[in-house]
């Protein structure tokens, strides 16, 4: 009984440390918008969560700026430019194609398409070399093995 009444007082302690962002929005839309956002962009600090999930400081600062955006009435477009400014391509998980995306958003197809023309090549290889009789036995070999398969054929 007392084991479970600390684990009961364990997990309450952890509940009142954590911490909650309480945001009053003007209206739902803007609260989806504020939802949407914060799970589209990434924590710059941590390795793949995003604002919506990071309870790093950073995170919570960059939350509290997207609140006041989309309170100011500030387009998504607006916001996201805002946090691409200052932290770069990486906070987005859908970086935007241009030059220095290409390889993230094309690279992949390229290697399965490599990977696929390997593979054709590798069993066309092959094919060719199983097709092909083997000619590197010696007259002398070659006439033992003809001996040994007539006396398999004797009946």
């Amino acid at each position: 009984m007392k084991s479970i009444i600390a684990l009961l007082l364990v997990f309450v302690s952890m509940g009142v440390n954590a911490a909650i962002d309480a945001y009053e929005f003007k209206d739902d839309a803007n609260r989806e918008r504020f939802q949407q956002l914060t799970t589209e962009l990434r924590c710059p600090k941590c390795q793949n969560q995003n604002l919506a999930d990071s309870n790093s400081p950073i995170a919570t600062d960059l939350r509290r700026e997207v609140y006041r955006m989309v309170e100011a009435g500030q387009q998504d477009e607006e916001i996201t430019d805002f946090m691409v400014s200052r932290y770069g391509e990486f906070v987005l998980y859908r970086p935007k194609v241009n030059e220095s995306t290409w390889i993230l958003w094309y690279g992949p197809f390229v290697l399965l398409a490599v990977g696929a023309v390997v593979i054709l090549l590798i069993t066309r290889k092959r094919k060719r070399t199983n097709n092909t009789p083997d000619d590197s036995l010696n007259e002398n070999e070659k006439t033992r093995l003809a001996r040994l398969l007539n006396k398999g054929n004797v009946k």
